[in-house]
């Protein structure tokens, strides 16, 4: 148990990542600001740990709620010392078969409020906070943030958005601010994103098929075997990263995360030797 427990503010506390972390950080003595659209979906919890749990209705999309939830936490407790900037959905569904308003939907929220949530953070952790504290924040993206998918392909894209914005944004930081920025690319595991959290598209004729890339992937959605990380291990190794004290720009969080980062990288790697020569002479001769 720390000596000086931590304040956190987590996004997206209703479910999955965002519930479950939430529990670990009050089971390890700490305190949590748990910011969600629909409150009563904490009440077991705040119930059971009013001192150290301070749950706030938030809706990323909506700048004054995202305001106003770091307010009320600095109201309460002085400070933020980690934020965990979680939530989001996901939308199942091959590229031409995603309308346009649900794409833009989804990068509202996850882009978007990831951004409102990202800034609101460094400002409280600079400006707020003593340069001795300084502060965390933690971004979550996806397995599918560092190379694409069939059927995934816009959450691929606002979450690969996300990273670069996190990447940037790290490389931005004044060093005496004290200020420690990450993403956390989980793979699958067995939260709602891959159930009744995310939506869905039906496939179009054209890309349904035994052994097409889209019907495959469909296909092991459906059967949800090989969907095996445990959300409530995942929020304990969460905990555990929070407290490095130089913490990588990106960690990929499950074997099936790992594997796939591994392989983009052999691929990115392999496709760069291959055309290097390409980028021969192509500068300005002066």
């Amino acid at each position: 148990m720390s000596p000086t427990p931590r304040i956190w503010l987590i996004t997206g506390a209703s479910s999955g990542f965002g519930r479950a972390l939430t529990e670990v950080v009050l089971a390890q003595g700490e305190i949590a600001v748990a910011t969600l659209r629909a409150p009563a979906d904490l009440e077991d919890l705040a119930v059971t740990n009013p001192d150290r749990l301070l749950v706030v209705k938030c809706d990323v999309t909506k700048l004054d709620e995202v305001l106003s939830a770091f307010s009320t936490a600095i109201e309460r407790f002085g400070r933020v010392d980690v934020v965990f900037n979680n939530a989001g959905y996901a939308i199942v569904g091959e590229i031409e078969a995603t309308p346009e308003d649900a794409a833009r939907t989804l990068f509202d929220v996850n882009f978007w409020g990831a951004v409102a949530v990202s800034k609101e953070a460094i400002r409280v952790f600079r400006d707020v906070n003593p340069p001795s504290i300084g502060g965390r924040l933690l971004n979550v993206s996806s397995g599918v943030g560092f190379c694409g998918g069939p059927i995934v392909g816009m959450y691929a894209a606002c979450k690969h958005a996300l990273e670069g914005l996190t990447e940037s944004l790290r490389l931005e930081m004044n060093p005496a601010w004290n200020i420690k920025i990450s993403t956390i690319a989980p793979g699958a595991f067995k939260t709602r994103a891959h159930t009744t959290g995310a939506v869905v598209f039906p496939a179009p004729d054209a890309y349904r098929g035994e052994g097409l890339p889209s019907q495959v992937v469909r296909d092991w959605l459906q059967d949800g075997s090989g969907i095996r990380g445990d959300p409530r291990l995942g929020a304990e190794a969460i905990y555990r990263f929070s407290k490095l004290e130089s913490p990588p720009m990106r960690w990929a969080m499950g074997k099936d995360s790992i594997e796939g980062v591994r392989m983009q990288i052999k691929q990115v790697t392999a496709e760069t030797d291959q055309f290097k020569s390409w980028s021969d002479n192509l500068e300005v001769i002066v």
